[in-house]
């Protein structure tokens, strides 16, 4: 069923709603979350290592499988159109070579460029602790769930982030090396049954300051 889009900015911003209760029979067909997806992933990243992964959870057995490892968010399992569950991979830097390498094929980047880029962000990130990588890539996965919501509202659709879920399972639940993926949020999303609480927020003038 496809949603009509949202064009407007400002609607985008203001109108998204942390939803908990969704329409049951409104479904994302998988070609249209495609595009949620591809269009999220546009976010920025860290020298472009893109170490978002997701697992989208749309069908009853994948629901199934979730339900019991994010008890307090029953609602948002059962009628939502689904769940994505967002990973950062810590094997990110594999993909180094072939990022770049695929930027210089489509045109975006001088072989030169590329030559000299990817031995020197290699060298740097190999330099890095477990811990500190793991940072980088959760700051980019978080970068990336915000633009979820956010497309996923241009497209009218609703959702709400889910931090309460087992994380120490979840990975090898749906099949994951624990290892290699960090889980980062859930997200449901669907079409909201009732319109939300919209909630308030510090102003500038306590959150900023000015030097």
């Amino acid at each position: 069923m496809q949603q009509t889009k949202i064009n407007d900015f400002n609607e985008i911003i203001t109108g998204r709603r942390s939803i908990r209760n969704y329409d049951p029979s409104v479904k994302i067909s998988r070609e249209e979350m495609k595009e949620i997806l591809t269009e999220a992933s546009l976010a920025p990243s860290s020298v472009n290592l893109q170490p978002w992964r997701f697992v989208v959870i749309d069908t009853p057995e994948g629901k199934e499988t979730l339900a019991p490892l994010a008890k307090f968010n029953q609602r948002q399992v059962e009628t939502s159109s689904a769940v994505i569950a967002v990973f950062a991979d810590n094997n990110s830097l594999d993909y180094l070579e072939r990022i770049y390498d695929k930027a210089v094929e489509e045109g975006h980047m001088p072989q030169e460029v590329r030559n000299q880029q990817v031995p020197a962000i290699r060298g740097l990130l190999e330099q890095m602790t477990p811990e500190q990588f793991k940072d980088m890539n959760l700051i980019d996965a978080g970068l990336v769930s915000m633009q979820l919501m956010l497309v996923a509202r241009a497209h009218g659709y609703d959702t709400n982030p889910i931090g309460g879920y087992e994380k120490a399972e979840i990975a090898e639940a749906f099949g994951l090396d624990k290892e290699r993926y960090f889980p980062v949020m859930l997200l449901s999303i669907g079409k909201a049954a009732d319109a939300g609480y919209q909630s308030v927020r510090l102003s500038v003038e306590e959150t900023t300051e000015w030097r």
